[in-house]
């Protein structure tokens, strides 16, 4: 316990799956959390959930569309109002396609590339305006994919997207570390886990998601798919000061599927 005592994270995607976890999670460990979400109901849900549930939790909901520069503005000044800094970022929102290079049209290319890419493009940037010139040690962690690092054939745009994630969150690192900003930029790397993004993908691909996770739980060496938990705790650590000396560092968490 404790280990973000003191500190201030915003949480994009914030309000189901892995961006949830985030939320309960680094509360627990004492940060004061805003969830950021485009789903209204489900993220005023988990903020009251942290404010009533939570010993000495403080959380609020902001109503937030990442691929929108003016909501990245609202978002970072009633974060600022409201507990007077910023020492976390999560840029976790995300969306998928299950469509090969064929079959994607250039508006489901421009919506994914919106949300995945240019919404923490947006997020970093403005982060780290917030951020540097308030002395204390600050993360930025970026949700990318082990589909940042490989390819599959019928996730083009979400590859594509990843890979973006990746490449921008190192050229990220090196601006603020030639800065010297005390500002860390990594990427989180899930192999598949359970959540509503991949029981769209199951959807996609035709399968229910009983069948999908069985799938592609059987292709991870470990046997199973993850839990947005297991992704969590790896943000955890980015966020905490456990890791100073981390940065522009691919984290990945996959139950061994990029080893193969």
């Amino acid at each position: 316990m404790g280990r973000l005592d003191g500190k201030v994270a915003i949480i994009t995607g914030g309000a189901l799956g892995i961006g949830e976890a985030d939320c309960m999670l680094f509360a627990q460990e004492g940060a004061k959390v805003v969830v950021a979400d485009i789903n209204e109901s489900e993220g005023k849900r988990v903020a009251n959930q942290i404010n009533q549930a939570q010993a000495g939790g403080q959380a609020i909901f902001i109503k937030t569309d990442v691929s929108q520069e003016k909501d990245w503005q609202i978002l970072i000044e009633k974060t600022l109002k409201e507990f007077g800094k910023l020492n976390i970022l999560v840029n976790n929102a995300g969306v998928s396609l299950g469509k090969n290079i064929e079959d994607t049209t250039l508006d489901e290319w421009n919506w994914l590339m919106g949300i995945n890419a240019t919404g923490v493009f947006l997020g970093t940037k403005y982060a780290i305006m917030a951020m540097k010139n308030n002395g204390e040690n600050c993360s930025i962690i970026n949700r990318s994919s082990i589909d940042g690092q490989i390819a599959e054939s019928g996730l083009f745009a979400y590859c594509a997207s990843k890979g973006a994630v990746t490449i921008l969150t190192k050229s990220a690192a090196l601006h603020c570390g030639e800065k010297r900003y005390k500002i860390r930029v990594n990427s989180v790397h899930p192999g598949y886990v359970h959540t509503a993004l991949t029981e769209k993908e199951a959807a996609d691909s035709g399968l229910t998601p009983e069948e999908y996770f069985a799938k592609v739980g059987s292709q991870h060496p470990i046997g199973y798919i993850g839990r947005p938990i297991d992704i969590a705790y790896a943000d955890l650590y980015l966020a905490s000061d456990e890791s100073l000396f981390v940065t522009g560092s691919e984290l990945t968490i996959d139950g061994g599927w990029t080893a193969q």
